[in-house]
């Protein structure tokens, strides 16, 4: 008699089950809307041990974000300090446009050279010194001092440039910064040649390097060729 209570019993809590669960799918397909999605779990405290006489620490999603991320290489510091020194080098050829340049062309170009490249030296520095890297020597632009880098000018290019005046002025500022720019995207393919720009931060300055003086470049080949 008690065992057939006991089949009862279940019976009945079966039946309950079951009835709830039909309920539950027709009231869900009279209101037609979709099931709602589950919130994705959490993710798992990461604790990064301590050194020695020192207590764990759990890492932050920021500091897993920097383990994770490739480090920066010697290649991408010394592209880094190359590159300032030759964005100095254009600011020195901007600077000579003020009093030699008769055109309005020349002069709005130089200023908008000044201003990006000045932009970028800052953001060159910013990148160097967060990682704890050296600066580039004061005057390292300064002809002389160490090998030229890629379309950096010489002593020769420079006093010509001087003394040149009026429309010789803009044709002989056009060729030589063109060189000046080409020059930089040659340094942005040797910084990849040489394994270097696998840290994001190095890949997007070198990214923006090139593009910004591709740009430029075939800009100042069309003020050029109005000049033939």
């Amino acid at each position: 008699m008690q065992s057939n209570r006991r089949v009862v019993l279940v019976s009945l809590v079966a039946a309950a089950l079951i009835a709830g669960a039909v309920g539950i799918s027709i009231a869900a397909n009279r209101d037609d809307k979709p099931a709602a999605t589950a919130t994705p779990p959490s993710p798992g405290r990461v604790v990064q041990p301590g050194a020695p006489g020192q207590d764990s620490r759990t890492l932050s999603p920021d500091d897993l974000a920097r383990l994770s991320a490739p480090p920066h290489s010697a290649a991408d510091a010394e592209f880094m300090r190359k590159m300032i020194t030759h964005h100095s080098q254009a600011l020195e050829l901007t600077a000579l446009v003020a009093g030699r340049s008769p055109s309005q062309d020349i002069p709005q170009l130089a200023k908008r050279i000044e201003v990006s490249q000045k932009d970028e030296i800052a953001q060159l520095q910013q990148w160097l010194r967060d990682r704890g890297e050296a600066l580039p020597e004061p005057h390292a632009n300064h002809v002389g001092h160490g090998g030229l880098m890629p379309g950096m000018l010489d002593a020769t290019d420079l006093t010509a440039l001087a003394a040149a005046n009026g429309p010789a002025f803009d044709k002989l500022f056009l060729q030589l910064m063109i060189r000046h720019h080409e020059g930089a995207i040659t340094m942005v393919q040797q910084l990849y040649r040489d394994g270097g720009g696998v840290e994001s931060a190095a890949d997007r300055v070198a990214r923006e390097v090139n593009a910004d003086q591709s740009i430029e470049v075939r800009r100042m080949n069309d003020m050029l060729a109005k000049r033939a």
